[in-house]
Formats: structure tokens, C-alpha cells, sequence
């Protein structure tokens, strides 16, 4: 993929200014692309925009396809007439340099319900849940379930919906009709004002680099909803799950406990787990960002229940096919690899072969010799 020289700012949305005790989709994101656009800068780059769960990390999030409902815009909200401006008057005193998640959470949520309660379905909310029906519904029931077990892991809640029985799921989802609802509701707030917000950035000449982690998070509606394509057991219990091994930066090497894929289980269906997150994310963004990309030659895999990444093993990736099968159903896939850390040679080959611009940090630069690669005049064109 060819990239014509520019610059850019990255910073997460969460990161702008804003009353309500975190960034938005609003007019500050507005402010923000102005600023760069004056500044004579092209690119935007983001970080992932998914619900967080526990710790808040946007690279352990409760789906691969959802947005985060914290980052909704409240003001448009009111020009909509979904919120009223005396819904909005009296709120918290946030910190101006960091974010209470907790705070802005017990905040945040029962307005986004206020305005739920004075949303009237419309035909572009219709449209919404067809055009998403591939991840909507399993997301939107399992936030349900979530939220009516206490925020319980999907693990621990009871096996006809730990195991997806059908009877069980059918009957329940008559239950939770409105809470399923409302969960749609959010999801369409925010791909509304996402749309617009990525509409805006355009008009003035900003592209947006998005993100896709290689792994979603083991309490996730991926996980969940799709237990073939993980390495479980027949209890949903991981077998294997992902790290990295002891390096210089960590004598145990990284547990980072995400579910790791059954790459025949996805070659069989064709990666359509796959195709269908690149489709969502393509519509989103100009350029994907894509994380751990090394992982898609091999990856590090630790037996369950260990403590540190020590015992684990590189097991190999079907990158290759994968990224063939992307390219033929979208074309020329505009991939940035973040190929940092220690990269063998299948990986390089890996990135080379598909032409994926790889990455570069000045800092890594420093403190070897005069062949580091990082060193500025040493980087590819």
C-alpha cells in the first residue's frame, strides 16, 4: 500500500476536553480536527473505540464491533430532543486532566437512559439494527444478560446461557426485550455520531487511523457468541491463552490472558469472524492500525492457569490465507502493521508480501549501534 508523506497527532477520543468528565464524539472531536487540519496535519490516529470492561483498557473491551457508549455526545443528544438542557445542568465537578471511570460511569449512564426513554424508533434506526444484525443482536442480548447477572462474567453465569441453550436464549430475550433495546439504542448513538464526526474530519482533508487488536477480551460477546473459533473446551474453559515470552523489557514475559484463536475452526467457515470485522472497521476508518501483527505468523501460547508467560510455546498462523481472503473481498487492504518487538523473518515476510507499511519509534533508536533500525536514515521508503 502506497501512503503519500504526511503527519499526524495520536490521541484517544477519551483524551478530549469536555464537562461531562470525558472525551466525545462532539463538538470538542470537531475542535480537535480543526486544529489539526490548521496545523497542516493529515492524519488523526485513534486508539480502539469498544465498551471497555474491567480496567477501562480500549484493548480489552466487551466486543470487536461495538463503540463505547461513555463517548457519546450529550449536546447533540439535546438538539435531537432526546435529552432536555435541565438534564444536563447539574453534574459532577469532573477533573480537567483525568478520567474517575467510576464517577463518569454512575454519571453518564442514567442520562443515556433519560434519553432512551424519549427515543421513538425511526426508519434510520431500523435500518441500523439490518445493516448490523451480523454482531448487533448477540452483543446487545449479551450487555443484557450482563447487566441482569450483576456484570458477571459470562463464564460464571448459568450454563443454559453460559452455553447459548437456544430454548433458554429465545425465552430470556422476550424477558429483557427493553434492556436488549436500549443496548441498540447506544450502539446506534454512537455510529450515528461516529459517521458524522468521520464526515467532518473529511471535509477538512483529516483521515482517521483506526485500530483492530489482534485478540478480544475472554469476557467479551466475540468469546461468548462465537466459542468455536477459540481454543475452549467443551465447558468454555480457555485451553491456551495469549502473551508474549520473557524478553529484555520481562524476565516472566507478558500474561495478557485474551482467548486465542481456532484457526482451523476459522478457515473452515472461510474467516468470516474475520471478513466481518474488517468490514465494520473499513466503513469507519481510512487506514486500520493492525495490533500485535506478528501474531498472524505465530503466536505465543500459555496453558491456561499458569501464572507467568514462561511456559508457553510459539505455535504458527495461517496469516498468509487470512490476508488473502481479505484482500480478495475488499481489495487492497490500507493495513498498517505494528510490527514492533522482537520480528523474525517470517514475519517481515508476512508484511512485505502484502505491502503493509510497518512502524518505526525513535526512542528504540538509541543505545545500539549504527546499524539499529530504527535509526531515522535507516528506515524504508
Amino acid at each position: 500500500m502506497q501512503l503519500r508523506r504526511a503527519s499526524g497527532i495520536l490521541m484517544h477520543l477519551t483524551s478530549l476536553p469536555g464537562e461531562f468528565g470525558i472525551g466525545s464524539l462532539g463538538r470538542n472531536a470537531r475542535d480537535f480536527i480543526d486544529f489539526l487540519s490548521a496545523a497542516g496535519q493529515r492524519y488523526w490516529q485513534i486508539l480502539p473505540t469498544g465498551p471497555t470492561g474491567y480496567g477501562d483498557s480500549p484493548y480489552q473491551t466487551f466486543s470487536a464491533f461495538a463503540g463505547n457508549p461513555l463517548l457519546i455526545d450529550f449536546e447533540e443528544l439535546v438538539t435531537q430532543g432526546w435529552l432536555l438542557p435541565d438534564d444536563l445542568r447539574d453534574h459532577p465537578e469532573f477533573p480537567a486532566n483525568s478520567i474517575p471511570y467510576g464517577e463518569v460511569i454512575n454519571y453518564r449512564f442514567p442520562i443515556l437512559r433519560q434519553a432512551y426513554s424519549r427515543f421513538q424508533p425511526n426508519r434510520d434506526f431500523e435500518d441500523f439494527l439490518k445493516n448490523n444484525s451480523f454482531w448487533l443482536m448477540d452483543f446487545s442480548l449479551f450487555m443484557a444478560l450482563k447487566n441482569h447477572f450483576q456484570g458477571q462474567p459470562w463464564q460464571s453465569w448459568p450454563e443454559e446461557y453460559r452455553k447459548r441453550d437456544q430454548a433458554s436464549l429465545q425465552e430470556i430475550q422476550t424477558e429483557l426485550s427493553d434492556e436488549i433495546r436500549y443496548q441498540q439504542f447506544l450502539q446506534y448513538l454512537f455510529f450515528r455520531q461516529w459517521s458524522a464526526l468521520l464526515a467532518y474530519a473529511h471535509s477538512r482533508n483529516i483521515n482517521i487511523i483506526g485500530d483492530i487488536p489482534i485478540f478480544v477480551a475472554m469476557d467479551s460477546a466475540d468469546a461468548w457468541a462465537h466459542p468455536g473459533i477459540f481454543q475452549f473446551d467443551a465447558d468454555c474453559n480457555p485451553l491456551y491463552i495469549a502473551g508474549v515470552p520473557p524478553d529484555f523489557f520481562s524476565e516472566t514475559g507478558q500474561l495478557w490472558g485474551n482467548p486465542l484463536y481456532n484457526w482451523e475452526e476459522l478457515q473452515r467457515n472461510g474467516y468470516q469472524w474475520w471478513k466481518d470485522r474488517f468490514r465494520l472497521i473499513l466503513q469507519l476508518v481510512d487506514l486500520v492500525r493492525v495490533d500485535h501483527f506478528r501474531g498472524f505468523a505465530g503466536y505465543w501460547a500459555v496453558p491456561y492457569g499458569e501464572k507467568t508467560a514462561i511456559k508457553g510455546e510459539w505455535l504458527p498462523a495461517p496469516g498468509q490465507d487470512l490476508f488473502n481472503k481479505l484482500k480478495s473481498e475488499f481489495g487492497e487492504l490500507p493495513v498498517i502493521a505494528e510490527d514492533l518487538g522482537v520480528i523474525t523473518e517470517d514475519v517481515v515476510a508476512l508484511r512485505d508480501e502484502f505491502g503493509f507499511p510497518g512502524m518505526k519509534i525513535l526512542q528504540f533508536a538509541f543505545g545500539s549501534d549504527e546499524s539499529n533500525p530504527f535509526l531515522p536514515h535507516l528506515y524504508p521508503e
